[in-house]
C-alpha cells in the first residue's frame, strides 16, 4: 500500500477550526427543532410519514403526539420485515442501500438495521466532528501525516436484493463505513481490503500484527476489547497520536491499554450505535459526551421508569435535566422515528448537552426487585477487582429465592462480600431485597485469562462489533452461557 500522497493535517486543520467554532456557537433546542422538520419534511410522502401525518406536523410537541414510541422489535414487524430485503419509501425517500447487522448482545437475535446514503453522510460528518475537537484540544497534532487505522470486523457485504432489484447489501456496520471511505481519503486509511476483508478474527489479528506500517499510523478506532487484542500483537505505534474508542465501557480497559500507547497520545470516547453516531467527547476524559446535535438525528430521552406506559414522559433538547437516568430515543435520516434504542445515559450539563453513558434498558437485574441498573453493576465491579478483564452476571433460581451468579475472567480473586456491600451502598432496592431475604450473596466464580474469548470465538462472535454481554438477565440464557463458560473448570 502506497503511504499518503502529503500531510492533509494543515487543510483538515483549517476545516477542524471554523467547525469547532461553528459548534461553540449552537444552540441545541434551534439546532434540534431544525433536524426534526427537516426529518418530517423528507419523509412525509413515505408510507410512515404518511400513515403518521408527518405533513401536518409543525412542532415537537405534535410529532410527539402523533408517533407512539417504537423498539427495534416492533419497527421491524410492522414496518421493515414486510418489504425486506428491498424498503422503498416505507419509511425513509428511495430504497434503503444498506442493513447493518447488531449482534443482538443481550437478546442473542441479529437485528437488521436500515442505513441510508444520509446515514452514511451524517455519520462521516460526526466522524470529523470528532477528529475537530481532538484538533482543539492538540493544535499541533498532526494525524493527517500518516495512516488512520480502523479495526473492526470483516468489511464483506451480503448482496440480499433479488436479481434485478436495486443493490441492497447487509453487514458488520464497519463493512458499511469501509465501503462508504471517499476515494480522495483511502491513501489515509487502513487496513487495505484484503486484510479488512477477513471474517476469522484470529486470522484477522495476526495478518494485521505482520503487515501493519507501524510507524505509519497515526489515528487508531475500535471497540476497547479487540483493540487491547490488536495492541497485544502489533509492534510499537510511536507515532500514534489518536486513539478513538467506543462501544463498551473504557473503565475496565484503561489502565491495560495504557501501556502500549506513546507519550502524548490522547484517548478520545464516541457512542456510535448501528442506528447513528449519537456523541463524542469534547473535552476532557470523564466530562461527558457531546451530543451531535445537527447530524441527522432528533434525539428525546425518556425517564428510565417511564418506559412501558401507554404515554411516557419524552424530553428533548429543550427540557432535559442533568442526573435523571434516561432511555435513548431516536429520529433518524435512516428512517427511524420515536425509536427506542435500548441505551440508557445521565446528563452531566445542558449547555451544551452532555452525557454519560449509563448502560442498556435491558442492562438491568431485577429478578428478584433489586432494580440494578448497568452503571451500578459496572462500578460495584470496578471498585472491588479493578483488575477485571471480562465479565458477565445473571440470575439463578432456587424457589422464589435466588442470587446473581457472577462470571469474572480476573487476575485476582474478587470478593464477594465486598461486591455486596458495595451493590447495597449503590443502590437501595438491593438492598432492602438482600435484608429482606428474597436476595441471596452473590456467588462470584473466577474465570481464567482468555475464557471469554474461546466463548465468544465458539459463538462465531469475536471481535468486530460483537461484545461480551455484561449482564443476561433472561435465566435460561444466562444458565446456558454460565455452562458453557465453566465447562472447563
Amino acid at each position: 500500500m502506497k503511504p499518503p500522497p502529503f500531510d492533509a493535517t494543515p487543510f483538515m486543520r483549517a476545516l477542524a477550526t471554523a467547525r469547532v467554532a461553528q459548534l461553540r456557537r449552537l444552540d441545541p433546542v434551534a439546532a434540534q427543532r431544525r433536524v426534526l422538520a427537516r426529518l418530517l419534511k423528507r419523509a412525509a410522502g413515505t408510507r410512515f410519514g404518511e400513515a403518521h401525518g408527518f405533513a401536518g406536523i409543525g412542532d415537537v410537541a405534535a410529532y410527539q403526539a402523533a408517533v407512539p414510541l417504537r423498539d427495534y422489535e416492533a419497527f421491524w414487524r410492522e414496518w421493515w420485515q414486510p418489504a425486506y430485503p428491498v424498503l422503498r419509501d416505507v419509511s425513509w425517500p428511495g430504497v434503503v442501500p444498506y442493513f447493518a447487522l447488531s449482534s443482538g448482545t443481550t437478546s442473542g437475535r441479529t437485528k437488521y438495521i436500515p442505513v441510508t446514503a444520509a446515514m452514511v453522510r451524517a455519520n462521516r460528518r460526526a466522524g470529523f466532528d470528532t477528529l475537530a475537537w481532538h484538533f482543539a484540544n492538540h493544535p499541533r497534532s498532526h494525524i493527517f501525516a500518516g495512516l488512520a487505522f480502523m479495526l473492526g470486523g470483516s468489511t464483506a457485504l451480503e448482496q440480499v436484493a433479488p436479481k434485478g432489484m436495486p443493490s441492497v447489501r447487509q453487514g458488520d456496520l464497519s463493512g458499511i463505513a469501509a465501503a462508504e471511505i471517499p476515494r480522495s481519503l483511502r491513501r489515509w486509511s487502513w487496513p487495505p481490503a484484503e486484510l479488512a476483508l477477513e471474517a476469522d478474527w484470529d486470522r484477522k489479528l495476526a495478518a494485521l500484527a505482520r503487515q501493519t506500517p507501524a510507524s505509519r499510523v497515526h489515528v487508531l478506532t475500535g471497540t476497547p476489547s479487540w483493540l487491547l487484542m490488536l495492541l497485544e500483537q502489533l509492534p510499537p505505534l510511536p507515532k500514534l497520536e489518536l486513539l478513538v474508542h467506543g462501544g463498551v465501557a473504557w473503565g475496565p480497559y484503561r489502565e491495560r491499554i495504557a501501556p502500549f500507547l506513546p507519550p502524548g497520545c490522547e484517548t478520545r470516547e464516541v457512542y456510535p450505535a448501528s442506528e447513528g453516531f449519537i456523541a463524542a467527547a469534547d473535552a476532557g476524559e470523564g466530562e461527558g459526551l457531546r451530543l451531535n446535535l445537527d447530524r441527522g438525528i432528533f434525539f428525546e430521552f425518556v425517564p428510565v421508569e417511564e418506559l412501558g406506559r401507554e404515554r411516557p414522559v419524552r424530553h428533548w433538547a429543550e427540557t432535559i435535566e442533568t442526573g435523571q437516568d434516561y432511555a435513548v430515543v431516536l429520529t433518524t435520516c435512516a428512517g427511524l422515528f420515536g425509536y427506542v434504542l435500548g441505551d440508557t445515559v445521565r446528563f452531566v450539563s445542558r449547555t451544551p448537552p452532555r452525557l454519560l453513558v449509563t448502560g442498556r434498558t435491558s442492562y438491568q437485574l431485577s429478578a428478584f426487585g433489586e432494580h440494578l441498573h448497568g452503571a451500578e453493576i459496572e462500578a460495584a465491579l470496578l471498585a472491588v477487582a479493578p483488575a477485571v478483564r471480562e465479565y458477565t452476571v445473571g440470575p439463578v433460581f432456587a424457589g422464589a429465592r435466588g442470587h446473581h451468579h457472577w462470571l469474572v475472567e480476573s487476575e485476582a480473586a474478587v470478593d464477594a462480600a465486598a461486591l455486596d456491600a458495595k451493590l447495597s451502598a449503590l443502590n437501595a432496592d438491593y438492598s432492602a431485597h438482600r435484608q429482606g431475604g428474597q436476595l441471596l450473596a452473590p456467588v462470584v466464580t473466577r474465570l481464567p485469562p482468555g475464557r471469554f474469548n474461546a466463548w465468544m470465538r465458539a459463538q462465531g462472535k469475536l471481535g468486530g462489533q460483537h461484545k461480551v454481554p455484561r449482564v443476561i438477565a433472561d435465566p435460561a440464557r444466562f444458565a446456558a452461557a454460565a455452562a458453557s463458560l465453566t465447562a472447563r473448570d
